[in-house]
This record gives structure tokens, C-alpha cells and sequence, in this order.
């Protein structure tokens, strides 16, 4: 899903239009928020002329005095409309992404200046995420609010309002989403003599898009004919070829571990060169890991509430005095428990690479959330080559190849101008 947002300042006739309609023909947008539109109404030639599409939907919220006014246009075959609330300084849509027949919750804001003005717009967006059952949410648009005192730069305060800006961290913190990582200029809106900065418009969102769309990106564009910048999200799982070989600590527990690494060492033989034969068996070994780890381990989570399930129901079926039989069983399950959670619990804390955890705490939320943090830091959202942001990775690994090409090519004449050096010497 590819959400564009934009406060446009004020969208009259001419160039803005055609500004608005080729990034959304260029960006493959599939969902156009609007802020600052200064428009008392939109009909289906106005939609049409920014979208250059005409399977499209949209939902507005008329401007005060030639003040605000929001806009939503979206397609309707990638989107189907559930629900929509509209209220000052924001448009709430409640839809399903049909790509992926997830639910989702979008909303379109366009903050006030003043700070009662903000208190009120969060008091209002906190009681409809209170009300709603979807869970998946993404808040787009200009917040008019910094989280940092760094994402201002040229303000005529020498301290910054640093209670706003903790209230509204604490919003955020109550709203339950957070900032995804952004490509592009550090700051959204400038004033129009270049005297001041700052970080407005952003993209949030809750975990469970995160959970969904791991590889979610903010690219904040090139600013144009507002005051504002642009700002994207693509919401997509990038596919950058096979992943590296792993092997988690806790497989290392298990005692059919080094029997299975050892038989498929052994077995297989290829011929050519040591490089190639290492590759062989690295890459047997890799599949025959994977399907047993699949057969023998599994879905732990479910694994162990299947025994801890079990074990209440051994304990419940027992009287007074169970036999020999009823005790070994129930010997076995316990066992059996603990061996599957703390299998559990040592994959999970490989995966999240949180050392200063105590032995024994189990917090699996804290974990995968862990794991997904550390997967959109080191997630590669694209290269700058020749001057040119590029998403596509197979082109990029083409480049990265022809680079390494070139650098040895120009490595082996290097030396073979060397030699030649040294024998006309």
C-alpha cells in the first residue's frame, strides 16, 4: 500500500493540479491525503483531475473560512470502503486492503496551530481508536508538533516548547503508534524566506501494521510549490533474494541436532573445486536444517500451549492416588514443557539480539517487537545511483555486481601494467 500525504496549501486550478496528478501516476499511489486544500467541496471532476483515473473514490472535509479543508482519494480496486468519520482536523477511514484482504484503519489529519486546538484534535482521534475493533492503523499529515527539539532548526524561541512536545509523545504513546524510517530531507516544511524548519508531516503507525508490513518506509520528496514536502510510505515486503544461512543457539539443545548435521555432512560428495564443494554442502546442509526444524520444532508457541493444555488435564484426571503410570506421564509432560519453553524462549531472544534480558524472563511481545525494530533499521530501502534513487533490487544487485566487476577488471590491469613496468625497466 502506497499512502502519498500532502499539505498542498491552498489546491486552485493549474500547476498544483498537475504537480499532484503525476506524482500519483509516478509513485503508483494507492490512497492521496490532502491537507491545507482551502476548498469548500470536491466532485468527481475534481477527483478525477488529480487521480487522471476514473475507478476512484474519495471522502473531504470542508475548509473554515478558506481555512484547512482535507481531502482522501483512493482507487477503488485495490480498496473497499467499510466505514468513515470526518470531524475538524481530521478523516478517519476504516477500510480493506483488498491486496492483501487485511483491515485497516487510515487517517488523514491536518492539526490546528494553536495548542488548545491540538489537545482537543487528540482527545478526539484517542476516543475513536477506543471505539474502533481494527487494530492495524496508520496516521498520515501534517501534526503541526515536533517530538524532538532536532526537528526545528531557526526558531525564534531559544527554548523550545518542551511540554508540548512531551504531551504529545504521551498521545502517541496512547494512540500506540510510532515513526517508521524515512529517506530524504530531515525536515518537511521551511518557511518561505528559509529562516525556519521543521519535521510537521509524518507518517505513523501502529505494530500491527509494522507486524504486517515490516519493510514500511517514509520517503519525504522534493519540495515544490508548497511550503510543505511531500511525504510517501510504501507499505511492502521487498524480496532481496535467499537469506543467509543461521543457526539458532537453541537447536543446539535438541539431541538429533548433530546427528542430522553429521549425516548430511557425510553423505553428500560433490566433485569440482573446495569453493564449490563447500557451497554444496553448506547449501544441503541449509534445506535439510530447514525441513527439520520445520518437522521436529515447528510452531513452538503452539507446541507449548498444546502441552501446558495437556498437563492441566493430566493433573484435573487424576484422584487421589494415581498409579506408577499417571505420574511418569505426568514426570514426562512437565519436562517435556520446559524443554519446548525455553526452546521457545531462546529462538525468540536470538532473533531479538537483546543481550541484557535475564535468563528466564519471558516477554515474547517485547521480543518481536524487537525483531521487527531491528529489521526496519537494517533494511535496505533503495541505493542513490548516478544521481538516481533506485528501489528495484534486482537492478541494484546488477549494479552492486558490475562495481565488484569492474573494481577486479581494473585491479588485474593495474598489475598487469605493473609487470610491464618492471620488464620494459
Amino acid at each position: 500500500m502506497n499512502i502519498l500525504s500532502y499539505n498542498i496549501r491552498g489546491l486552485g486550478r493549474g500547476i498544483k493540479w498537475a504537480s499532484i496528478r503525476n506524482l500519483v501516476g509516478k509513485l503508483k499511489v494507492d490512497l492521496l491525503c490532502l491537507q491545507e486544500t482551502k476548498r469548500d467541496s470536491f466532485d468527481k471532476a475534481a477527483c478525477q483531475a488529480l487521480w487522471a483515473h476514473p475507478d476512484i473514490a474519495w471522502e473531504w472535509h470542508p475548509a473554515v473560512n478558506t481555512a484547512g479543508g482535507l481531502l482522501c482519494v483512493w482507487n477503488n480496486k485495490t480498496s473497499r470502503l467499510i466505514s468513515e468519520f470526518l470531524k475538524k482536523g481530521f478523516i478517519m477511514l476504516e477500510g480493506v486492503w483488498l491486496a492483501d484482504m487485511q483491515r485497516v484503519v487510515v487517517a488523514n489529519i491536518y492539526a490546528p496551530c494553536d495548542i488548545e486546538g491540538k489537545r482537543q484534535l487528540w482527545q478526539s482521534l484517542s476516543r475513536r481508536k477506543i471505539q474502533s475493533q481494527v487494530n492495524c492503523r496508520c496516521l498520515v499529515g501534517d501534526f503541526n508538533c515536533v517530538r524532538h527539539p532536532s526537528e526545528r532548526m531557526g526558531s525564534n524561541h531559544n527554548n523550545p516548547d518542551t511540554n508540548l512536545i512531551a504531551e504529545f509523545n504521551d498521545w502517541l504513546a496512547v494512540m500506540e503508534v510510532d515513526g517508521i524510517p524515512y529517506v530524504g530531507k530531515p525536515f518537511t516544511w521551511v518557511r518561505p524566506n528559509g529562516s525556519c524548519k521543521r519535521k510537521l508531516d509524518r507518517v505513523l503507525v501502529s505494530y500491527e501494521w509494522l507486524s504486517k508490513w515490516p519493510d514500511s518506509s517514509q520517503f519525504n520528496l522534493e519540495r515544490n510549490y508548497s511550503n510543505h514536502c511531500p511525504v510517501i510510505m510504501y507499505s511492502k515486503c521487498i524480496d532481496w533474494g535467499p537469506k543467509p544461512f543461521k543457526v539458532y543457539d537453541g537447536w543446539l539443545m535438541n539431541k538429533d541436532y548433530q546427528k542430522v548435521v553429521r549425516d548430511c555432512w557425510s553423505e553428500t560428495q560433490p566433485r569440482g573445486w573446495g569453493g564449490y564443494a563447500l557451497k554444496c554442502k553448506l547449501q544441503n546442509l541449509k534445506q535439510r536444517l530447514k525441513n527439520w526444524s520445520k518437522d521436529n520444532i515447528g510452531d513452538l508457541g503452539n507446541k507449548v500451549k498444546q502441552i501446558q493444555q495437556k498437563l492441566n488435564d493430566l493433573e484435573n484426571s487424576m484422584t487421589t492416588q494415581p498409579s506408577d503410570q499417571q505420574v511418569q506421564e505426568l514426570k514426562k509432560t512437565q519436562a517435556d514443557l520446559w524443554e519446548k519453553a525455553t526452546l521457545h524462549e531462546s529462538i525468540m531472544r536470538q532473533k531479538s539480539r537483546s543481550k541484557w534480558i535475564k535468563e528466564g524472563d519471558s516477554n515474547t511481545s517485547y521480543f518481536h517487537k524487537i525483531i521487527n525494530h531491528s529489521r526496519r533499521r537494517n533494511a535496505l530501502r533503495g541505493m542513490l545511483i548516478d544521481g538516481i534513487w533506485v528501489e528495484n533490487p534486482n537492478l541494484i544487485k546488477a549494479k552492486i555486481l558490475q562495481h565488484f566487476q569492474n573494481s577486479f577488471l581494473n585491479l588485474i590491469c593495474s598489475d598487469l601494467i605493473y609487470m610491464v613496468f618492471l620488464l620494459m625497466s
